[in-house]
């Protein structure tokens, strides 16, 4: 089984113990760092974060992996740097605990996942089993267009019951459905979203463009994954299919995502197990902008860790960026 990562996105204390989990065949590790009691920091409040209108409250998911792609838990406020366009930034708030998510769920049913259709309704029904009782789910299937089949929804079973009657067919609109899918986000109850593509991204029937999607993915403050299924031995590739994990990844790591590719379709529980656990191994990272103009533009935001000797060199994924408010 060969996983692979598409994105390009570039501890404190001295024990670590390292714990591994078993989801559906595919270990996963977490490395956790114990930090001493003048280390814990931060408001309690943080882990429920609410965006209030009246403040410029900026929130960025932050994963942390070390060399051996093990989520690295238990770092402190103080062990984050963050700056916006160059300018450090004071951290507000704080959170490295598992908030309740708001996950959108956009699934391929064109003709070319024809045979990979059976494996990709089992990846996402184990993907399923991983939402709390606070989680909320919505389904938006896609082939020649993109339609919201199951709106939000704290039932898995009620999209597990929709991808039951998916029959392939026709295109492949994933544009026009990554579009809807942050239309529906707008409805989200929780703080935290994410949107969850599972697609051979060999998108040849959308009316938007990819720059016209990853302009808007820029704007929205989500989260996207992506299931890649290919099957690069198959001859006679297209060129959508040939080009769909670079787009599946450009997609994502402008949101701090990323986009996973089952070289297999038999990988696919693994990467949905992957990408469940990451979003559950996440830390919260708000601030409020020393700009503060309010002029529309993008800010380009970077996260640096304290790396003390000794220790695995670690690694960290994050939204790369975000609109400042307008007052057009």
């Amino acid at each position: 089984m060969e996983l692979r990562n598409w994105s390009s996105n570039g501890i404190r204390g001295m024990g670590i113990l390292a714990m591994y989990v078993l989801l559906s065949g595919s270990v996963l590790g977490q490395q956790t760092i114990n930090p001493t009691p003048s280390q814990q920091t931060g408001p309690p409040e943080a882990a429920g974060l609410n965006l209030r209108v009246e403040t410029t409250l900026v929130q960025i998911p932050v994963a942390v992996t070390d060399s051996s792609n093990r989520f690295v838990l238990g770092l402190q406020k103080g062990d984050f740097h963050l700056s916006e366009d160059g300018v450090e930034q004071d951290i507000a708030h704080f959170s490295g605990e598992d908030a309740p998510l708001s996950i959108g769920l956009l699934f391929d049913e064109s003709g070319s996942m024809d045979y990979k259709l059976r494996t990709s309704q089992a990846a996402l029904a184990q993907f399923l089993k991983t939402m709390n009782a606070d989680d909320e789910a919505f389904l938006v299937e896609f082939s020649d267009a993109a339609r919201l089949s199951v709106g939000f929804t704290a039932h898995a079973d009620e999209i597990q019951n929709a991808l039951k009657r998916v029959q392939p067919a026709g295109l492949t609109a994933m544009l026009d459905a990554i579009n809807l899918g942050l239309r529906e986000m707008k409805n989200a109850k929780n703080s935290r979203k994410a949107i969850v593509i599972i697609s051979d991204g060999g998108d040849n029937h959308s009316k938007y463009t990819a720059a016209e999607i990853e302009s808007l993915v820029r704007e929205a403050d989500v989260q996207i994954y992506a299931m890649g299924v290919f099957e690069p031995s198959l001859p006679r590739l297209t060129p959508e299919e040939i080009s769909g994990p670079r787009l599946l990844s450009e997609i994502a790591e402008q949101t701090g995502g990323r986009a996973f590719s089952a070289v297999l379709t038999s990988d696919l529980p693994s990467v949905a197990a992957r990408i469940a656990v990451e979003l559950r191994n996440q830390y919260v990272l708000g601030y409020y902008p020393k700009n503060h103009m309010r002029d529309g533009n993008y800010r380009k935001v970077e996260v640096k860790l304290s790396q003390p000797r000794g220790v695995s060199p670690m690694k960290a994924h994050w939204r790369l960026g975000y609109y400042a408010p307008s007052n057009n």
